[in-house]
């Protein structure tokens, strides 16, 4: 997720965290942290929303490493662990991980599959995993069950209508179920399971939700474009979530598909 820079990453993790990813996160590190693991690395940390959960589960003595390709995702990410916790952060590719084979007892990676390479990234994974660890992992549904990307198309159209934003698209683009599943088996995966997770979040500020979508890497896009003040769009994508599912608070719907794979 190179294109979340600067601001941008602090908005992401401000505005943005606690509605889509909060909830997940606690999930797949409960997940993770359920069987005896001492190491883990989280691949596409972000902003370091599920590295906080991992690290509280984790035994004290087990060892954390997270890494992403932005650094300024990690830089917001860092501020919240202190120098005593067990985290290593470090820039580097899920498509070519500087790791040694066999080296953790976990990989995790929340809402980062659609941004690389599914045959590479995998492959990576069990690599450096240990026989028996375990490859867990999540993508968001399609458009259809997530109004982050549905919704804020429509409105990009409103502004752009012979060339909307399409960053908010990828997101969503891995829905698919049996074409992930597939390159799992081919990586080497087995006792693959899969759950739909749907979830409802109450949000309160719904202003600053619709920020931290137009705010997101889509404002390179806008900004590009050059016709429109960012901001007017953040007021007319507020004003479709609060006509769609309410206001004070709006109930705002989501999904997603979690992955948990071994290696044999």
């Amino acid at each position: 997720m190179a294109g979340y820079v600067g601001d941008v990453a602090i908005a992401y993790d401000r505005d943005l965290g606690h509605v889509l990813f909060e909830y997940y996160a606690t999930d797949i590190a409960r997940r993770t942290t359920g069987r005896s693991v001492r190491d883990v690395l989280e691949i596409a940390a972000g902003t370091g929303i599920v590295t906080r959960r991992l690290r509280d589960g984790l035994p004290k003595d087990a060892l954390l490493t997270a890494i992403d390709i932005s650094d300024s995702m990690m830089d917001v990410a860092r501020a919240k662990f202190l120098p005593h916790e067990q985290v290593t952060f470090q820039i580097a590719d899920a498509m070519a991980l500087p790791f040694d084979d066999e080296a953790f007892d976990a990989v995790v990676c929340q809402f980062g599959v659609m941004f690389f390479d599914k045959d590479v990234g995998f492959s990576e994974a069990h690599r450096t995993l240990r026989r028996g660890g375990r490859y867990l992992f999540s993508v968001w549904d399609s458009r259809r069950y997530n109004p982050f990307a549905s919704l804020a198309f429509e409105v990009m159209k409103q502004f752009f209508p012979s060339n909307p934003p399409q960053f908010l698209e990828l997101p969503v683009s891995c829905f698919e179920i049996d074409p992930i599943k597939e390159a799992l088996i081919r990586s080497g995966f087995a006792r693959i399971g899969i759950s739909v997770q749907r979830r409802e979040y109450d949000i309160m500020d719904v202003v600053a939700f619709a920020r931290g979508l137009v705010f997101s890497p889509v404002i390179e896009e806008i900004r590009e474009r050059g016709e429109v003040e960012p901001e007017k769009i953040v007021e007319a994508l507020a004003e479709a979530l609060t006509k769609e599912y309410g206001s004070n608070p709006t109930r705002y719907p989501m999904q997603a598909i979690l992955f948990e794979a071994e290696k044999p």
